[in-house]
């Protein structure tokens, strides 16, 4: 069966619900080719000095809400093995990893430009990881309901979606398993995300994008960040902490960061773990914000 479906036909129900203009931004497809294979990313206009990274088992468009209220240009990358990124043959999606593919991106797309990183829970501690290795690439950080403190435990939301079989009979049966688990508000928002982040099989059988749904025998991916902390402590970049009052940051932890970053600005929004989805127009607002500061 194929599966050729626009990927950007629900820009304009997205700019309604945020109250973006009607006027739709010109985006398109770039990439570059990387150690870690291909990766792909959305360019949004012209000249970015914002990039954006996702989380675990996301892609690219899990931004488009947020990037269509914030009205301005960015990069949006599918971290390698997610999206239209190719899949590693090592599995190794840690954050450091990660950052040197980001890195080869943003040399390609938007070479010399330094970059306001805001990175959502996998891609938060990617975009730490950039801020140590490539400091010249980093303007601000923008860590999105994650830190270097967080503990396993604390994702199990995450960890038990993907758990189990991973070939559904429809993308329905993937929102009504999302809903279940509590991933997602509105079932809408839910339905167009998981579009995006599926395809159909010839058979008309239903597989995620992202490598973490087909793990090979016995890989796990590790959520033990801890040896993020002294990159993070140790910038001298502007830092803002956006957590979801339901996401995967206890009150410990973001007492933790506090500590362990005092100079760090937290924000706190009504939402569960995926912010740019449940509240885009207020992580939008948070971005605006954080970026006039400086």
């Amino acid at each position: 069966m194929s599966d050729d479906r626009d990927e950007f036909a629900f820009l304009a129900e997205d700019a309604a619900e945020v109250g973006a203009p009607a006027g739709l931004p010109a985006v398109r497809r770039v990439g570059a080719t990387t150690a870690a294979g291909a990766v792909s990313a959305l360019l949004w206009g012209d000249a970015p000095d914002l990039t954006l990274l996702h989380g675990g088992g996301l892609n690219a468009h899990t931004w488009d809400a947020t990037l269509l209220a914030l009205g301005r240009p960015a990069l949006a990358v599918d971290l390698p093995g997610h999206g239209d990124s190719a899949w590693r043959d090592d599995f190794d999606y840690a954050p450091r990893p990660n950052a040197r593919a980001v890195a080869a991106v943003l040399d390609a797309v938007a070479p010399g430009a330094r970059q306001t990183v805001v990175g959502q829970s996998l891609g938060g501690v990617t975009a730490i990881a950039l801020a140590e290795s490539r400091p010249d690439l980093v303007e601000r950080l923008v860590i999105v309901d994650v830190s270097p403190g967080l503990r396993a435990e604390d994702a199990t939301q995450v960890r038990d979606f993907l758990a189990g079989p991973q070939v559904f009979g429809s993308r329905e049966e993937i929102v009504e398993k999302a809903l279940a688990a509590g991933i997602g508000f509105s079932r809408r928002a839910l339905a167009r995300g998981v579009v995006l982040n599926t395809r159909v099989r010839d058979d008309g059988t239903v597989v995620f994008k992202h490598h973490l749904a087909s793990p090979p025998p016995d890989a796990r991916l590790n959520v033990d960040f801890r040896d993020l902390w002294p990159a993070l402590e140790a910038t001298a970049v502007p830092v803002l902490l956006v957590h979801g009052t339901h996401g995967f940051l206890t009150p410990e932890t973001v007492g933790e960061f506090r500590s362990r970053v005092p100079r760090a600005e937290i924000v706190e929004i009504e939402a569960g773990h995926n912010i740019q989805e449940h509240q885009p127009a207020a992580l939008a607002a948070a971005l605006s914000g954080f970026l006039a500061e400086s």
